[in-house]
């Protein structure tokens, strides 16, 4: 019996976003499954073993360079590493790719993949600090995945910019189409009438979320009727938008910030539209399942999100950081509401073809070499 690790930082995104690959990989000729994450609470736990898996918590903070703190996650891995003795390991997001390829030197015989599951906040270029962040994180990244046994991608450009930047080779890398997503657990809702959009991320600057107030303010001025919405929580990265901000931004009320959940289902099949105006994604989620909702996606022509929609097939693609653009595209669907529902079912149709989670799971499988 194999021992997988799957490596996270948020309890959360465990079961919300590899629910189903920890039970792909339970149930895949009795594999042992053990989920590490950090700062869970007793409902994290729970949900975690009702998956088939258990939970192991470790010290990791996702926001910040802390050498004493990312020593910390370090050792820690490295310590449960050497009690557990893991066979295959599937890390996900920077700290858990970076510290656990590090950690795990001291198991010579476990295999080590690094799922990137975007870019991030390290990879945008800016002032001297950004540049600077970029360039400790990329000979981060390029140490530690000297002896990874594969890198796996959710889109061909970030993948590029990994090889194109000396971090991996290109013979380590493979692509898969996202995380997936479940297509019995979002199933197709009716469209509402009525011109509803939403937007659905982590209150952040490069999710877009200043361009998203800033067109729904140019739209209200000639469809005051229009409904926008946004869900998401607050993030302590150095790109995070707190409350305040958010209150100021949106000081003509233009948008109703309605906090977070965990569900997302009611509103997504309360909006008529998805949109997602994100600066980068490994590929977005929050997308997919609006997508296998039978939803049209507006969304920025950006790595990530342009994976996820044919121009003027389910949906529209905008320039990136062009509040413009947006505002005129959101005009078009209120214009053309005769044009919805052939574009959510093109949406339904490409997750079924593309982004299954069953299938995209499949692959992860095959990759770690889980079904030999």
């Amino acid at each position: 019996m194999q021992h997988v690790f799957l490596i996270g930082t948020l309890p959360s995104s465990v079961y919300n976003f590899r629910g189903e690959l920890v039970r792909a990989i339970v149930n895949n000729k009795g594999c042992k499954v053990s989920a590490l994450a950090s700062k869970a609470n007793t409902e994290d736990i729970k949900a975690v073993e009702q998956l088939g898996a258990n939970y192991i918590d470790y010290s990791v903070s996702r926001s910040g360079l802390n050498p004493k703190e990312d020593f910390k996650t370090f050792k820690a891995l490295q310590n449960i590493f050497k009690a557990q003795l893991p066979d295959v390991i599937l890390a996900y997001t920077i700290k858990p790719i970076i510290w656990g390829a590090f950690a795990v030197r001291c198991l010579p015989n476990s295999r080590f993949y690094a799922l990137v599951t975007g870019l991030g906040f390290a990879f945008q270029r800016g002032n001297w600090k950004k540049n600077l962040l970029m360039k400790l994180v990329v000979f981060l990244y390029k140490t530690a995945l000297k002896k990874a046994d594969k890198v796996i991608f959710q889109n061909t450009d970030n993948q590029k910019v990994f090889i194109n930047l000396g971090i991996v080779p290109e013979y380590k890398t493979v692509v898969v189409n996202g995380s997936g997503v479940d297509i019995t657990h979002f199933d197709v809702k009716p469209l509402p009438v009525t011109s509803s959009f939403l937007l659905i991320a982590r209150l952040l600057g490069d999710k877009g979320i200043r361009e998203y107030i800033k067109a729904a303010n140019i739209v209200k001025q000639k469809y005051p009727d229009a409904v926008f919405q946004l869900v998401g929580p607050e993030d302590p990265s150095p790109d995070g938008i707190s409350l305040q901000e958010l209150a100021q931004l949106n000081n003509q009320k233009a948008v109703e910030y309605l906090g977070a959940t965990n569900d997302v289902r009611p509103y997504i099949e309360r909006c008529s539209i998805f949109v997602l105006p994100s600066y980068h994604e490994g590929l977005p989620r929050t997308v997919l399942e609006a997508m296998a909702t039978g939803r049209p996606v507006l969304t920025t022509d950006v790595p990530g999100c342009r994976e996820t929609v044919v121009n003027g097939k389910n949906g529209w693609l905008v320039e990136k950081a062009n509040v413009e653009q947006l505002a005129e595209k959101m005009i078009w669907f209120i214009e053309n509401p005769n044009e919805w529902r052939r574009m959510a079912e093109d949406s339904r149709v490409m997750v079924e073809d593309k982004f299954d989670v069953h299938k995209v799971n499949k692959e992860l499988i095959s990759i770690m070499e889980l079904d030999k």
